[in-house]
């Protein structure tokens, strides 16, 4: 499996390329986990270790129309061996949970300490650093910036309720566009109806609309009033993309553009109508199928998903694809605040929802929030991360960053046949894991919250 890696020199700036052919062997006693924390010094020692039998050459940098888009400069004097660790920590990863591929990118204070892929997009077909791959709920951060931009343009305030916009929806009187943001609106997930699941695994090339997912949220019992309890819901979210529509009085791809992906620069993260990626593409593959077309466990199965319909998902004009580079922009911008003023900014990350919410029967994800797991305004709060993790449709990710250190993380993977127990369920979450491990390895003293704990 090739690994492309790139990392500052202590004599001079220069491109690293490392090519790893051996597979790693993973740690017997733990068929799941990372096995013992790896330490900055045997981390390196391991990813020494696997590059024996491989090869290290120095050359200078790429022309800039092969690097990354947004490509911060390598730090100086130092990462070769951070580097390293990361790169030994995913292959790492990729052994122990089958991981057909891996692209991460990280930067501390917008210089980079490592941009690598490895694996295979397809057989044959290494991973390479500018594939592009779907962002799933990465969007949900861009739609949340979007409201906020709005407030700050006073258009709107978080506490208008969305009966100005939406006035036929139910409890449209008591929905407020907070309520959307941060998740306790109370409306159901379309994705968690035992019907519409049946549905999209049956054909998941379907093209589904806004109002028929809408529909299928609100077929579904409502369990708490708006504003009372927490779920985590996507029919929040393609209501709010309908308000912001309302609102911003465009299209919610021209808003997001003009708004969001534009001013940070984001020319890789593009909104499309059709299950269409940009080229170069990660591709994808799933057993997620397995028990609705009744493939009994033992019996092989295990296909391409690069190209399932992606309609099923979030608002229309915000179902996106994107790369690394510009998964790692979002980190930092998202964890900074770059586009919003500071009380807007202070708003998505405020973790007031700390202790709020509880399970509930009816409602799949309600839940109490805790410090492994809060909410802001469309932000995952895990410890002193700010992030969001997607999971879906062969595709896992993570863009990340913690603010003290100024350190974002951006992780993508596709997934091996091990990867899916014999009911087509992911066994791991092993793009959180992973990212949790680099987390761990940069930051000892405020790693990210163990997905295991």
């Amino acid at each position: 499996m090739p690994i492309v890696a790139k990392w500052g020199q202590q004599s001079a700036r220069v491109m690293a390329i490392v090519e790893q052919e051996e597979d790693v062997v993973a740690d017997p006693g733990d068929d799941r986990g990372f096995g013992t924390p790896l330490t900055r010094r045997n981390a390196v020692t391991t990813a020494l270790a696997l590059a024996a039998g491989g090869t290290l050459a120095a050359r200078s940098a790429r022309p800039s129309s092969a690097a990354p888009r947004s490509q911060a400069t390598p730090l100086a004097g130092a990462p070769g061996d951070d580097a390293a660790a990361i790169i030994a920590l995913a292959r790492e990863a990729m052994a122990k949970q089958d991981l057909k591929a891996v692209i991460v990118r990280v930067t501390i204070d917008g210089q980079e300490v490592v941009t690598a892929a490895m694996g295979e997009s397809m057989t044959g077909v290494p991973a390479t650093t500018d594939m592009h791959f779907r962002n799933g709920a990465v969007a949900i951060s861009y739609i949340s910036t979007l409201l906020l931009r709005l407030v700050d343009q006073n258009l709107v305030t978080l506490d208008d309720p969305l009966a100005t916009w939406l006035p036929d929806l139910p409890d449209a009187g008591q929905v407020t566009l907070r309520m959307l943001a941060n998740m306790t609106a109370g409306y159901p997930d379309f994705e968690k109806n035992t019907e519409f699941v049946q549905a999209f695994y049956a054909d998941p090339f379907r093209q589904w609309t806004a109002q028929e997912r809408i529909a299928i949220g609100l077929s579904t019992p409502r369990v708490f009033a708006p504003g009372t309890n927490w779920d985590y819901s996507h029919t929040n979210y393609v209501i709010l993309g309908q308000a912001l529509e309302k609102i911003g009085g465009q299209p919610l791809d021209l808003l997001l553009q003009e708004q969001v992906l534009g001013p940070l620069g984001l020319r890789n993260t593009v909104a499309w109508s059709t299950p269409q990626i940009s080229e170069p593409v990660l591709h994808a593959f799933s057993s997620e199928r397995r028990q609705v077309l009744g493939i009994p466990a033992g019996t092989r199965f295990y296909e391409e998903s690069t190209y399932w319909n992606p309609s099923w998902s979030l608002a229309p004009g915000s179902i996106e694809t994107t790369d690394i580079a510009d998964m790692a922009t979002t980190a930092v911008a998202v964890g900074e605040g770059t586009l919003l003023s500071p009380e807007s900014h202070q708003a998505q990350i405020d973790p007031a929802l700390l202790g709020f919410g509880a399970p509930l029967a009816g409602c799949p994800t309600c839940r109490t929030l805790n410090e492994k797991l809060n909410y802001g305004l469309g932000v995952v709060l895990s410890g002193s991360w700010i992030l969001q993790n997607p999971l879906f449709a062969g595709y896992g990710g993570v863009e990340a960053y913690l603010p003290a250190k100024k350190l974002a993380i951006a992780v993508a993977t596709t997934f091996g046949e091990g990867s899916f127990d014999d009911e087509g369920n992911y066994k791991y979450s092993s793009h959180v894991e992973l990212f949790a491990a680099i987390g761990a390895y940069l930051a000892p003293d405020d790693p990210p919250p163990s997905p295991r704990a």
